[in-house]
């Protein structure tokens, strides 16, 4: 069962690999420092994988592979769908068993059906999460995202942000935060990943006024 979620989620991040350009959420840039920049994310909707899994790595095969299910047509619509990157992984603090983190595995839906979702099957245990415009601190890393660097990476975005006027607006849940993955396992330079904190909306350039959707 391993090799053959492993099989799955190589088959999806290569399918990112080829597939040219594909579809990603739209933001604009309104903060720029040396290590992490401000996007404003647009009003979008996600797909998303809940997971009680303590692995970061499981979790996000694991997830994944249902999501692969639901874009290949295991909707009610049998609609299939075309990949987007990144893949988000959302860790949540303290709600998995034992007081562990629990993980959503997030897939963006092409704008084709940001109005219209396919309804995914029940066994999927699917669900979609509609984000208003908001924004989010981006910390970019490379290598591969395992379950020995994701926090590493956090707590450094964490004290980039703590440096700034920017750390008054982050969540107070500083556990909270996502793993947004964009390349193949078959690449193995130059790859790119992000962590993603959110911030607040009384921030400056993210208040309701600044809000758009598509």
């Amino acid at each position: 069962m391993h090799r053959l979620l492993s099989l799955v989620f190589s088959a999806f991040t290569f399918l990112l690999a080829v597939a040219g350009a594909i579809e990603s959420p739209q933001y604009t840039v309104i903060h720029s420092e040396s290590d992490f920049e401000v996007r404003l994310y647009r009003k979008s909707v996600w797909m998303s994988a809940p997971t009680d899994q303590i692995s970061f790595e499981k979790a996000t095969r694991l997830g994944f592979h249902r999501l692969f299910q639901y874009i290949q047509g295991a909707n009610l619509n049998s609609s299939r769908i075309r990949m987007t990157a990144p893949v988000v992984t959302s860790i949540v603090p303290y709600a998995g068993p034992l007081h562990s983190s629990a993980y959503y595995v997030r897939f963006y839906l092409p704008l084709k059906f940001q109005g219209s979702p396919p309804v995914p099957l029940p066994e999927l245990h699917l669900h979609y999460d509609e984000w208003d415009s908001h924004c989010i601190a981006v910390r970019k890393f490379s290598g591969f995202a395992r379950d020995n660097n994701v926090i590493k990476e956090a707590e450094k975005l964490a004290v980039s942000l703590n440096q700034t006027s920017w750390g008054e607006f982050t969540s107070a849940d500083t556990d909270a935060y996502s793993i947004a993955q964009y390349d193949s396992p078959f690449h193995f330079v130059g790859r790119t990943n992000e962590v993603w904190v959110n911030i607040g909306a009384e921030a400056p350039g993210c208040e309701s006024n600044h809000a758009y959707a598509y």
